[in-house]
């Protein structure tokens, strides 16, 4: 007995720990942001010039791992999303590939920049740039959805997959920082709340309510 029940115990704890978010919905229909997979140096994309492939590859590690770090504190308004709990789980599970891709860009700037104190400072810049370059308000709704997504893929993932997640959803990621609204109805309701009337001037009317031909000529409603 005591056997089974710490089998139950651990394997709530694990089913807790690795939750899938809720399907947070905020529009009937959001927008698709889904995109083709990346290497991480394609036109348009932040790159570090004269760079390795294996330091484009933790160029791209370290774009996703910052743009979930920027979710986990932009998207605690809607905690089904799991946001948090997602990028805490894959930062565990993930932790040597985390690191290894940080080293390499250390070493990138280092090497770029000719020297320990220039290549720090040059990290430093990078990694503002690259934090910033993920704040978002006018997207937040499509940038918290997608980003809760990634979470999970990441989260899941087995360990030294955490480039193929970055391939395959980093196009997502900056998709998602394009702002969009409801695509099953149109974005603004437009009311018309005018209505049909007569003149309502004393002129067009007798003393006994009736319109007055002669002084305003032939009875019609308007829209006012």
């Amino acid at each position: 007995m005591t056997v089974l029940r710490t089998l139950a115990v651990t394997s709530a704890l694990a089913m807790a720990a690795l939750a899938t978010p809720a399907s947070a919905q905020f529009y009937f229909q959001s927008h698709d942001m889904s995109g083709p997979p990346i290497r991480g140096d394609e036109p348009g994309l932040p790159t570090l010039p004269g760079a390795t492939a294996d330091e484009v590859r933790a160029n791209l590690v370290w774009n996703m791992r910052s743009a979930l770090n920027v979710a986990a504190l932009q998207c605690q308004f809607e905690p089904s999303l799991l946001t948090v709990e997602n990028y805490n789980i894959a930062l565990a599970n993930h932790k040597d590939e985390f690191k290894k891709s940080f080293d390499t860009l250390v070493k990138y700037f280092t090497r770029t920049a000719k020297g320990a104190k220039p290549g720090q400072t040059a990290m430093d810049r990078y990694g503002t740039r690259t934090y910033s370059a993920f704040t978002t308000v006018g997207a937040q709704y499509g940038f918290c959805q997608t980003a809760a997504q990634v979470a999970t893929a990441a989260a899941y993932a087995p360990r030294g997959a955490v480039y193929q997640v970055a391939m395959n959803n980093m196009s997502a990621m900056r998709n998602a920082l394009v702002p969009w609204g409801e695509e099953r109805f149109p974005r603004y309701v437009r009311i018309d709340t005018r209505v049909w009337m007569p003149r309502l001037d004393d002129a067009c009317w007798d003393r006994r309510g009736r319109w007055q031909d002669r002084k305003c000529g032939s009875f019609a409603l308007t829209l006012r």
